[in-house]
């Protein structure tokens, strides 16, 4: 499972009670932050995130909507005595901001990731995040999650029954049949059982059209793509290296996705509905990524 809230959709300035960049995804064993805008830590008050339990924070670029909420919540994370190591991923050159603001006075180690090249970022039994770069005025990050499963669940009864030593259970998730001692098949379906495909994530954040992303990004299950201004705005959109809701549609089926995301909002809209109705004519299964509402992918 993963589940994406939104906490911020708007772009640099906070208007229409909407709110700069931030996203926190779960999966069953992790909880991340996606950029951290002005606010974002009222935001996860607002809709009861867990701060405590966020471990990993990736920032895209360095434009303030997307980090300046950042020096705040880790100050409120050491009033609170966290003692957890919080890794932070991010442009080389957020370092030195952090160094002067936080003046290295924390109760917990803080472990910063720069960003140099597309890489895997992080990766454990259960998730991988890789990056990769987008179109942007200054350097910038897109990020790509990835859940990890086993291909089949054990069936314990049927194992025990079959006397499958435990040895085995590692072939078996990988869809293995088993040779018992009788020199017997014992074929994977009857001692496993089908689990739901692993689930990916691409939050793509501030770009130009870039088609390149598609590849990247190929087949994910659910993405988020910047939409700043509508169809009839596209010089606008390149000449700030943004995209329209048509290219982030365009993005999203060239890539095969099976969901799309719009979001980062011009505030010059008051209503957004139009982003959506301009999009589904690319790509059906689009949605505003809305505040306070959770997506799965």
């Amino acid at each position: 499972m993963i589940a994406v809230t939104i906490l911020g959709n708007n772009s640099a300035v906070p208007s229409h009670n909407r709110h700069p960049s931030a996203q926190v995804l779960q999966t069953a064993e992790h909880i991340v932050l996606i950029d951290c805008g002005e606010g974002t830590q009222m935001q996860m008050n607002f809709y009861k995130i867990k701060k405590s339990r966020i471990n990993h924070i990736f920032i895209s670029h360095l434009h303030g909507d997307h980090y300046f909420g950042l020096i705040g919540l880790i100050n409120s994370l050491a009033l609170n005595n966290r003692l957890n190591d919080l890794h932070i991923y991010a442009p080389g050159k957020l370092k030195a901001i952090l160094d002067i603001q936080l003046d290295g006075d924390l109760p917990f180690k803080l472990c910063f990731h720069p960003l140099n090249n597309e890489e895997m970022l992080f990766e454990d039994k259960k998730l991988s995040v890789e990056c990769f770069q987008v179109n942007h005025r200054i350097e910038c990050w897109g990020f790509l999650f990835r859940e990890k499963k086993n291909l089949r669940k054990i069936n314990m009864e049927q194992v025990k029954n079959y006397k499958v030593p435990k040895a085995f259970y590692e072939n078996l998730h990988r869809g293995e049949d088993y040779l018992n001692d009788a020199n017997q098949w014992i074929k994977n379906e009857i001692l496993t059982i089908s689990v739901e495909p692993p689930k990916s994530y691409a939050y793509c954040a501030d770009t130009a059209f870039h088609e390149p992303i598609a590849e990247k990004i190929k087949g994910v299950d659910l993405v988020y793509h910047e939409s700043t201004y509508l169809a009839e705005l596209e010089k606008k959109a390149a000449d700030r290296f943004h995209s329209t809701s048509k290219q982030a549609a365009t993005i999203a089926k060239k890539a095969g996705a099976k969901k799309l995301l719009l979001g980062h909002f011009s505030s010059m809209y008051d209503t957004l509905e139009k982003f959506k109705e301009e999009a589904c004519g690319i790509f059906e299964n689009t949605e505003i990524a809305e505040e306070g509402t959770c997506y799965l992918a």
